[in-house]
């Protein structure tokens, strides 16, 4: 069983300079939290944007770099959106799911269903004073987080939670909230099916979504505009390591109901 300590803290990372493809993002992290007297602990789940790790890996693009295909001028006929951003939605995509105007939903090609297929603008350095550049997501979350893991982590603790997280909108609710897209170490989902309630009955459809609850509460200590502070510690949780991945948390499309 896995529950929220009485002692549950939410650290933000603070003081980070501005990163892009030249950065060395783990050495950057290790000297904020050093500054800040943030050593490492066991049993920590460190929180790092997905911005800051896209921008660190090289993911910015120009939207000049991508030349509309038909398909992508009717998309953006319909969505009123640049032809050119269509194009490269539609290059991290699978598919579309939804398009209609200002509102293009995709399956991205690491299974997220998501808008614009992550791709986005806001709080992304323009390149030669324009606004034509755009950040993708990393080519592989769950591989970044392993590595920031690998440098991150000192070698007398045995438990460090690393995700890579992303804001979403959720269909049943209005705005935006963390989500995981990648984990290194973190469960994505806690099954206690089968587990007695305060009652004792057992426990039917009870699966914790844990990476994306967490990644949501390290975005209340990270804020999602102009605060500058791309990653928290989240610390007093309890719960156990092992060899995970984000798709673990992925709903098969057989049983989502929104396709």
């Amino acid at each position: 069983m896995t529950s929220a300590a009485p002692s549950l803290q939410l650290l933000p990372v603070c003081g980070l300079p501005m990163i892009g493809p030249d950065s060395d993002l783990a050495a950057e992290l290790a000297a904020a939290m050093a500054r800040a007297g943030l050593g490492v602990e066991d049993g920590d789940i460190l929180v790092v944007a997905q911005k800051v790790v896209s921008k660190a890996e090289g993911r910015q693009r120009r939207l000049a770099d991508f030349a509309p295909s038909p398909r992508a001028q009717a998309l953006a006929a319909t969505v009123h959106k640049d032809p050119r951003l269509v194009e490269a939605v539609l290059s991290e995509s699978r598919s579309v799911i939804r398009a209609v105007p200002n509102v293009l939903i995709v399956e991205h090609r690491l299974g997220h269903i998501m808008a614009n297929a992550g791709i986005d603008q806001s709080n992304v350095a323009a390149r030669g004073g324009d606004d034509e550049t755009i950040l993708l997501l990393p080519a592989d979350p769950d591989g970044s987080a392993r590595a920031l893991r690998t440098r991150l982590c000192p070698p007398d603790v045995g438990r460090l939670g690393v995700i890579v997280s992303d804001s979403f909108g959720r269909p049943w609710r209005v705005g935006t909230t963390g989500v995981a897209l990648g984990i290194a170490q973190v469960p994505a989902v806690i099954d206690r099916r089968g587990e007695a309630d305060l009652f004792g009955r057992a426990m039917q459809v009870t699966e914790t979504g844990f990476a994306d609850a967490v990644a949501a509460a390290a975005g209340l200590a990270m804020g999602e505009g102009a605060e500058g502070v791309p990653a928290a510690i989240v610390r007093g949780l309890a719960w156990q390591p092992g060899e995970r991945t984000i798709r673990d948390g992925l709903r098969q499309a057989e049983q989502d109901l929104f396709r």
